[in-house]
């Protein structure tokens, strides 16, 4: 019985998830793989270092993955980081969840923000920002969404939000990945489906699905998934 046990745990895929931008790893607490074909191991942002290219930091990220051949699923910002991490770690299989693969996969706006350079002078407090629309007469269903977030917010350090602001908009992808799924919300307001090419399209999905779609991702990613 123990020979068959050991047999089991030596087969199964480990697969590391990189929460969004800011996010906390708990966004993925309610998503299930089956233990038997795999392990999952959450990642959480470091605080990046003064000036630091997102290849370094995507370097000292890969650090935390101790495994071999391993499938990255990456959301919103994290998907691109995951994207750089490949660079430096073993792996079987890329998956984004609410993310660009490309520069040219950023709306239109990002790239007028990443042009201008206006975002530089922008306050990035993000949860007084937060705070600060909640009073606004917005919508149930907004504020509903913006308690979502906060509860799911980690990092609130404004060297690591300008840091992260400035990585997406200046991003320019030169990886080629064979072994790619893309899984993008035909609602994401952050990355809309418009721009996006290649990819799983989920009907109704927001940017914030990994939390209100989960049941959605248990359902299909143990057969996206390859193990």
């Amino acid at each position: 019985m123990s020979v068959r046990i050991a047999e089991v745990r030596f087969m199964r895929t480990h697969v590391y998830l990189m929460p969004g931008m800011a996010a906390s790893p708990r966004t993925f607490e309610r998503i299930k793989l089956p233990e038997a074909h795999f392990e999952m191991h959450w990642l959480s942002w470091k605080l990046p270092k003064i000036d630091e290219s997102l290849v370094d930091y995507a370097k000292r990220m890969a650090e935390d993955i101790i495994h071999e051949n391993v499938i990255l699923i990456g959301v919103s910002f994290g998907g691109i980081l995951v994207q750089e991490m490949q660079n430096f770690v073993k792996t079987k299989q890329i998956v984004l969840i609410s993310s660009v693969k490309s520069h040219s996969e950023l709306p239109k706006r990002m790239h007028v923000a990443q042009e201008t350079g206006l975002y530089k002078i922008l306050p990035t407090g993000l949860l007084n920002y937060l705070d600060q629309i909640e009073r606004l007469p917005v919508g149930d269903s907004i504020r509903k969404r913006i308690e979502l977030y906060k509860n799911y917010m980690v990092m609130n350090d404004k060297l690591y939000l300008d840091w992260a602001i400035d990585k997406v908009l200046n991003w320019k992808n030169t990886n080629s990945t064979e072994n790619l799924i893309h899984i993008q919300g035909d609602e994401d307001v952050v990355f809309p489906i418009k721009n996006i090419s290649d990819c799983i399209t989920i009907k109704g999905g927001t940017h914030l699905m990994i939390l209100n779609r989960f049941r959605w991702f248990n359902e299909h990613l143990p057969q996206l998934l390859k193990h």
